[in-house]
């Protein structure tokens, strides 16, 4: 699918990336499109969930999440079963931002703002280790975020 978009489609969404909340108008000017074609171009791409949607980013430090945690959580099973219901459960706790399932000594990845110490503990008591088939939790601090994307410049390019 993503070998089906062409210069100017992979032009929209940098300029996408960079401000969702361009006018089409804008837009159009900057990729060198009409404002019909280019408005034409992005719908197709949504109806292709290329663009999933658009969200606004949020500076979780200035609302008092000033905690980055990378939780590590390994499953004392494997089985469809067992991941299944982490998932359902992962996928309900309103403290998770992302989890990935992942390959090699982790099964899962999920990343957590918390305020601080305390509510990371709150967390952590409340709900990661009560997830079901929940074996061990490794816990990350992040000291500092150096690179955020959604996406990374490179897969823009083409």
């Amino acid at each position: 699918m993503a070998d089906e978009l062409d210069t100017l489609d992979r032009k929209i969404l940098r300029e996408l990336v960079q401000d969702a909340r361009i006018s089409q108008i804008v837009l159009a000017e900057r990729v060198g499109l009409s404002p019909t074609a280019c408005t034409r171009r992005v719908h197709q791409m949504e109806k292709r969930n290329i663009i999933k949607g658009y969200a606004a980013d949020i500076d979780a430090d200035e609302l008092g999440f000033t905690m980055t945690v990378h939780v590590h959580i390994t499953l004392d099973r494997q089985s469809e079963d067992a991941l299944s219901a982490f998932e359902r459960e992962i996928a309900k706790c309103p403290d998770v931002v992302s989890c990935y399932l992942m390959s090699g000594n982790d099964d899962y990845l999920v990343h957590v703002q918390a305020r601080d110490m305390q509510d990371y503990e709150r967390i952590h008591k409340q709900h990661l280790s009560r997830m079901p088939g929940v074996a061990r939790l490794q816990s990350s601090f992040a000291m500092r975020s150096i690179v955020r994307r959604s996406i990374s410049p490179a897969a823009l390019n083409g």
